[in-house]
């Protein structure tokens, strides 16, 4: 099990749930080391379910946070002044919204981990200076 909380990023998610991906078995791994609930925000779900396309594959996503796999612990109404300020410093890589609202999340999740395949999450910091746990492959 992995004993930090995990923050997911879409492209995690994507893989888990596309079979033909090709990082979808590293996937698939590393969920199952998952406690659940894996925690994201609704800029993940947004970003998984346009890249997904197949409503079969969307539909999966909505079961995964129906039967408390997946849970959305962000709010953007507060944190949206915070939100803005990381897309700001990170505005040269650039930082897509669903990253900033990830990085927040690291921020007030102790003891957590962001599962993604983005190679930015090397680079964000969170409270400014401090290296961001990631699970990659």
């Amino acid at each position: 099990m992995i004993e930090q909380r995990v923050i997911l990023d879409a492209s995690v998610l994507v893989a888990l749930l596309s079979k033909g991906d090709r990082n979808h078995d590293w996937a698939v791994s590393q969920w199952t080391q998952v406690n659940p609930p894996a925690l994201t925000c609704d800029a993940v779900i947004s970003e998984t379910c346009f890249l997904l396309k197949r409503r079969y594959l969307i539909e999966a996503v909505f079961e995964m946070i129906e039967v408390g796999a997946i849970a959305i612990a962000f709010n953007l109404q507060d944190e949206a002044t915070n939100v803005r300020v990381l897309m700001g410093r990170y505005e040269s890589v650039p930082m897509s919204f669903a990253d900033a609202c990830l990085v927040r999340m690291a921020e007030q999740i102790p003891n957590s981990a962001v599962m993604t395949l983005d190679s930015d999450f090397k680079i964000y910091r969170k409270h400014r200076n401090e290296a961001i746990a990631v699970v990659l492959p």
